[in-house]
């Protein structure tokens, strides 16, 4: 039997055992205890339901500190910033007709010119075709967001646009400037009005107040020093705390209102946040972006090391993953969701934790599929 938790009063109560979620739990104080980060939360339920909460471990190592909760605690989600954020406000703005998605994107961002720039188009920001290079450490000389935003414009591609997928935070940092030159104001204001507030995600933010810090699960340490509200991404950090790729922080239980929005979208013409049509738009596989979707990521069947979706995974489910250690991920045919957030940015003891955090996200993964033992809604070639 399942327990599931209902919002009362303001706070998350269980009902039913929670016993089916042991091997979930066991996965997650492994990671723990490998010393691949101090602390966890996993929130796991359905379109209308929460099934299990819980958090584990501390804020840091030291075990005097607190015990991440699913509904307090802030986590810095890295590049989760793209999905939660970045393509759900692009997603919004298809919506409603005011951004074209194969516009190239020398349309909104004109500055963004020369050197074939003009084939990438928005939708291959999204899917990461637009043959921009992975990573580009412009914090290391941008001595202001200006320099730092040219320093975007001026990188030069690496294959040619729309050719084959390649993952790259380029490409969220634009799509994050189109978003904020589509809808005339900053990333954070028009994020915060339009997906966070209307679905109750009240503690979903950039750049939180020195009030919240308490609350701030700690992602980097400075001088040997957990420094709460430090982001991990020193680019983001460079581009004022609000970015496209990274800078948003979260609970696991905003994030499991943020899910529930999507997978009801996925099957609700009138969603929530977005409608039927627009989601399935964003979830539509292409044959150049590989496992790429628009802005997510889905289970990709070549690949040889275990997938952070686990085995057990339908063909519908979509996700994304995050540098401090956090996981999204929905299943439509199965009508579950997991959110997963860690902090193996602070400060790992094991060499090779990024490569053992894989293991960890596909263990979680299965344990939760299996823990809920819920059927696949979708035709039998989804599963």
């Amino acid at each position: 039997m399942l327990a599931t938790l209902l919002l009362v009063g303001g706070a998350w109560m269980t009902q039913g055992p929670t016993d089916a979620f042991g091997e979930v739990a066991s996965e997650v104080r492994r990671g723990i205890t490998r010393g691949l980060y101090p602390g966890a939360v996993v929130v796991v339920g359905r379109r209308d339901s929460i099934l299990y909460a819980e958090g584990f471990g501390h804020f840091t190592w030291d075990r005097r500190t607190h015990v991440p909760k699913p509904a307090e605690s802030l986590w810095d989600l890295a590049s989760l910033t793209k999905v939660v954020a970045t393509t759900t406000a692009a997603a919004v703005l298809v919506e409603r007709g005011r951004l074209d998605l194969d516009a190239p994107v020398g349309t909104y961002l004109p500055a963004f010119a020369g050197g074939g720039r003009s084939a990438v188009t928005v939708r291959m920001l999204l899917d990461h075709t637009s043959g921009l290079p992975p990573y580009l450490p412009f914090f290391r000389w941008a001595g202001s967001r200006r320099a730092a935003v040219d320093s975007v414009f001026a990188a030069p591609l690496d294959f040619v646009p729309g050719d084959t997928a390649r993952y790259s935070d380029l490409n969220a940092i634009l799509l994050g400037f189109i978003v904020e030159a589509v809808a005339g104001e900053p990333l954070d204001q028009f994020t915060q009005r339009e997906i966070f507030a209307p679905i109750g995600m009240h503690l979903t933010l950039f750049r939180p107040a020195d009030s919240l810090r308490p609350r701030i699960v700690p992602a980097r340490a400075e001088g040997g020093k957990p420094i709460p509200g430090l982001l991990s991404d020193q680019n983001a950090v460079a581009l004022g705390g609000v970015a496209g790729h990274a800078g948003l922080f979260s609970t696991g239980i905003d994030l499991a209102r943020f899910a529930q929005a999507w997978l009801a979208a996925t099957g609700t013409p009138e969603g929530q946040l977005l409608q039927v049509t627009t989601v399935h738009t964003f979830l539509e596989h292409r044959p150049r972006s590989g496992s790429r979707l628009l802005g997510w990521d889905s289970p990709d069947s070549v690949m040889v090391h275990p997938s952070v979706f686990g085995s057990l995974s339908t063909r519908t489910a979509f996700g994304h993953t995050g540098w401090t250690g956090t996981l999204l991920w929905m299943d439509p045919a199965r009508d579950l969701f997991v959110v997963f957030l860690t902090n193996r940015s602070l400060a790992p003891k094991r060499r090779n934790s990024i490569v053992e955090m894989r293991e960890v996200r596909s263990r979680v993964s299965d344990a939760v599929i299996r823990a809920t033992g819920l059927p696949c809604e979708a035709v039998a070639t989804s599963c």
